[in-house]
């Protein structure tokens, strides 16, 4: 209940917003189309911002749902404090490759797996269909979900890094250049990645299909693209296969942030190569926004009350003949 009473204020703040804009969009028109355009835009802006910053608080006051986005984190801290290696030809211990990769899935799964899912359920929960009756709703929508999606990648890695580096002395970046490398890896891994999750939710069926679709190949991409095994001692076809997605190369790059230039020998290159880390997560941040806004669109412009209305009508017979 609390959940729904949300969705209906941020809708009704999207509203506000829009209905106040569109009233100085008329008074504005006059003025030329350009600049029109030009207020619509801040106004859809503003709108997702506020909105943004409404789901945040949200999720912040749920212990609940704020546990589940730690619970990864956990994970990555045990992992690190069972593993004693050290990674093949170098000093580096198994344990920081393990969290660096680790760090990076997180990124992954927030962008690819939390966000269909959650655009999956809001889809089934109506806000499209009430989104698609309000000006600039889409819009608005998005910067809001884009708000928050970002919010939460940055503040798990957050959490994660200043976790691992008290409790199993994990590592850190070493110096500025470090730090910058953080930063601009992890803006574009999450550019390379959200846009595609929100295809990816436009189209899946349902929630419940949708985690069992997503899950088992965001499994195997954690496996194979060097997340959590050096990349270079797996067979040389796997290495093919994960260099083609975006997992691989914000895995590389966050090495190349965390780690000594030492751990550069277990790479396949023998180097980091973050020129290439940059082109390949730009080349897949571009797909994603080509194939998110139609398919976005043409999923808010299918929806209809009788849809939804049959689709709930057999979540609940499926439901009662379970039980």
């Amino acid at each position: 209940m609390r959940g729904t009473g949300v969705k209906t204020s941020l809708e009704a703040t999207v509203a506000t917003g829009t209905a106040q804009g569109d009233d100085t969009a008329g008074r504005a028109a006059p003025a030329g189309a350009t600049a029109g355009a030009g207020s619509r835009r801040r106004r859809y802006w503003r709108a997702g911002l506020l909105r943004g910053g409404i789901e945040l608080r949200h999720l912040v006051r749920n212990p609940k749902e704020l546990g589940g986005h730690l619970v990864n984190v956990v994970v990555a801290l045990l992992l690190a404090g069972y593993i004693s290696d050290t990674v093949p030809g170098t000093r580096v211990p198994m344990a920081h490759l393990t969290l660096a990769g680790f760090a990076a899935y997180l990124l992954f799964q927030i962008g690819l797996v939390n966000l269909p899912q959650i655009l999956v359920t809001e889809r089934e929960e109506g806000a499209l269909l009430r989104l698609r009756a309000t000006p600039g709703g889409i819009p608005a929508y998005l910067v809001g979900k884009s708000l928050l999606v970002v919010a939460m990648a940055f503040g798990t890695l957050a959490v994660l890094l200043g976790a691992a580096a008290v409790l199993v002395d994990g590592p850190l970046p070493h110096g500025p250049g470090g730090w910058l490398t953080l930063l601009w890896v992890s803006a574009l891994g999450l550019l390379a990645v959200v846009p595609l999750g929100a295809a990816i939710g436009a189209v899946l069926p349902n929630p419940r299909e949708a985690l069992a679709l997503i899950m088992l190949p965001a499994m195997g991409l954690l496996i194979t693209s060097g997340a959590m095994f050096p990349l270079a001692s797996l067979p040389v076809v796997v290495q093919k296969i994960a260099s083609v997605f975006p997992l691989r190369w914000m895995a590389q790059g966050l090495r190349s942030a965390l780690l000594p230039d030492a751990a550069r020998a277990a790479e396949p290159a023998g180097s980091w190569e973050l020129p290439t880390v940059a082109l390949i997560l730009t080349a897949w941040a571009v797909l994603g926004f080509l194939l998110a806004i139609p398919l976005l669109r043409r999923a808010a412009r299918r929806e209809s009350g009788s849809r939804l209305s049959e689709r709930h009508r057999k979540a609940g017979w499926s439901g009662s003949r379970t039980a």
